[in-house]
């Protein structure tokens, strides 16, 4: 039922788009704290601003979907402009289309750890999984989740079984997942989620604890969340791509300086029921950053380049990413 929704939405949104122009802005994000850049810019209207700031008004869409593969698939199809999703189906999409529609980031929405949280006892590492254990993740083999599971697998039994564990992952939105952690009793045993859901996972079950962290696999701080679109949208739509680069700013410094606020504007943009003072700690966390220039995302890309997942080899960031002064320094 969920998937003819989301085919209906889709559906919806190309034939709106038929005729897209300057000042129409169509944007996918997924689930969690990662896109509270949007969430922000979302609720202070910082993108219409932003626009008339260039005598531009700028209609937008909002369009929650669940997985890279989906918004990927909405992004090559006209759906969308702005697709919100991991490193890992950015790097897929942009080795997909390279030559041709050219895809590339647009902006990091920040640095998060993501957590690989198990609420069965015994598994301590990710070699403690067995066949019957079922690990959640928004999107099997292709999310940045399943990208850094598999660099994982590679650090511990060689690149050649870098895909050992693809076999244990089911594709779940996090909130379900989530719920399924909290509750146990389920085939899944595993979690690689975003916050704020691996942090409600920790708090609501006792036996739940992590097992994996994707900076220590990464080896510091990193961008895991992005937002891209395609060379003609950035080309064709220089004063609506301009807004919306300068909102996303805006936005960042806002969270900085205003965290209460910005916690408040994330339960009041998602309708969500997230205890403030949980949430208010992974906004203000030290290992989090809200910026926009990409970190440390080339280590995560040569990889998967390595192992055969992508064809092309990327030097930098730049590669992947449109070349542009707030992604400039971007790694």
């Amino acid at each position: 039922m969920k998937k003819k929704k989301i085919i209906a939405t889709l559906a919806a949104l190309a034939l709106s788009g038929a005729a897209h122009a300057e000042g129409r802005l169509r944007i996918a994000e997924q689930f969690g704290i990662v896109y509270l850049l949007l969430n922000v810019a979302q609720d202070q209207q910082l993108i219409e601003k932003a626009g008339k700031a260039q005598g531009q008004d700028i209609q937008i869409e909002f369009v929650k979907l669940s997985g890279g593969a989906s918004v990927n698939d909405a992004l090559l199809s006209g759906s969308i402009d702005v697709a919100g999703a991991g490193v890992g189906p950015l790097l897929t999409i942009w080795d997909r289309t390279l030559g041709r529609q050219n895809v590339r980031g647009i902006a990091s929405l920040g640095n998060f750890p993501y957590y690989l949280v198990s609420n069965k006892p015994g598994v301590k590492t990710i070699a403690d999984f067995g066949p019957q254990d079922r690990i959640a993740l928004p999107a099997v083999s292709v999310s940045v989740q399943a990208r850094i599971l598999q660099l994982a697998s590679a650090k511990l039994w060689g690149d050649a079984q870098y895909a050992k564990l693809d076999a244990n992952q089911v594709a779940v939105p996090h909130p379900e997942a989530t719920a399924a952690i909290v509750k146990g009793g389920t085939e899944i045993t595993g979690h690689f989620g975003n916050p704020p859901f691996q942090e409600q996972e920790l708090a609501g079950n006792p036996n739940a604890h992590i097992v994996l962290k994707s900076y220590d696999v990464l080896g510091g701080p990193a961008s895991a969340t992005v937002l891209y679109g395609t060379e003609k949208f950035r080309n064709e739509n220089p004063k609506t791509y301009k807004a919306f680069v300068d909102a996303l700013a805006e936005a960042a410094r806002f969270i900085r300086a205003n965290p209460e606020k910005a916690a408040d504007i994330f339960i009041r943009t998602n309708k969500s029921g997230i205890d403030r003072k949980l949430l208010l700690s992974i906004i203000t966390n030290p290992e989090v950053e809200f910026k926009l220039a990409p970190q440390n995302t080339l280590g995560l890309a040569q990889f998967m380049q390595r192992v055969g997942a992508i064809k092309n080899k990327p030097a930098s960031a730049r590669d992947y990413f449109f070349d542009d002064p707030h992604t400039a320094g971007g790694s």
